[in-house]
């Protein structure tokens, strides 16, 4: 039956390397049956540039990822809140089409909203913070310019600083604030279904916004494990994906 796969926020590092040996093995036996492969962000770790497409463990799932590709399935890629600055020189060197967030589309007959999901966790000051300053253009004009090494040591610098900060937040501040999931759904016209990845809190929740119900299904991380979505005509289905 045709169908779709959505995964997100499996970090890939070198840091990791079980999970990027356990990636390429999805990348060889699950993807090339799917019409299409959706990514919906934090595929990485982080992407420090395009112009780092040669690091070890980036050439490696580019390679995977345009092998699936040229086998007829389509790669969508969105990005998250690791690997918001991977451009067109990725795209083409993993032949992905990059997606917006959020982007709304027909999937075999529903329409769908895809989104990351960080945008959703408003409650977390913070983060929203932190995310405007790294998306202004001329921060990361300015970060770009840095040689690889020191951008390399500034992105461990505050990825250290967060998972610090991470420690102090109750749990609930990093989750998707309600109101904001209705918001993304009012302004995508109420959608009856939503996928997004970011929180690690993978689970199927039901929405009733203005009278409209909605099913918002949450991707898993891939720290332990492999986890990933089907969609087919007959709906959707959570896929466990283990060593």
């Amino acid at each position: 039956m045709p169908h779709a796969l959505f995964i997100s926020d499996l970090h890939l590092t070198e840091a990791r390397p079980a999970i990027t040996r356990l990636f390429m093995r999805f990348l060889e036996e699950i993807a090339p049956a799917a019409e299409t492969l959706f990514i919906l962000g934090d595929l990485f770790e982080f992407w420090i540039g395009d112009d780092a497409l040669a690091e070890p463990v980036n050439a490696e799932v580019i390679a995977g990822l345009a092998k699936v590709a040229a086998g007829g399935t389509n790669v969508k890629f969105m990005h998250g809140n690791r690997d918001f600055l991977a451009g067109q020189g990725f795209a083409a060197a993993a032949k992905v089409e990059l997606l917006a967030d959020p982007t709304l589309l027909d999937l075999h007959g529903i329409p769908t909203l895809l989104m990351h999901g960080d945008t959703m966790c408003t409650d977390d000051k913070a983060y929203q913070a932190f995310r405007a300053h790294v998306r202004n253009p001329e921060v990361q004009r300015q970060f770009l310019a840095l040689p690889i090494p020191a951008r390399q040591h500034q992105v461990g610098q505050v990825r250290a600083q967060s998972d610090q900060q991470k420690l102090d937040k109750p749990p609930e501040i990093m989750d998707v604030t309600l109101s904001a999931v209705d918001a993304a759904l009012r302004a995508a016209h109420y959608p009856p279904r939503l996928i997004h990845g970011h929180t690690h809190r993978p689970a199927r929740h039901e929405h009733m916004v203005d009278g409209h119900r909605c099913e918002r299904w949450v991707l898993a991380d891939w720290y332990e494990k492999g986890e990933y979505l089907r969609v087919d005509a007959a709906g959707v289905t959570r896929v466990p994906y283990a060593a």
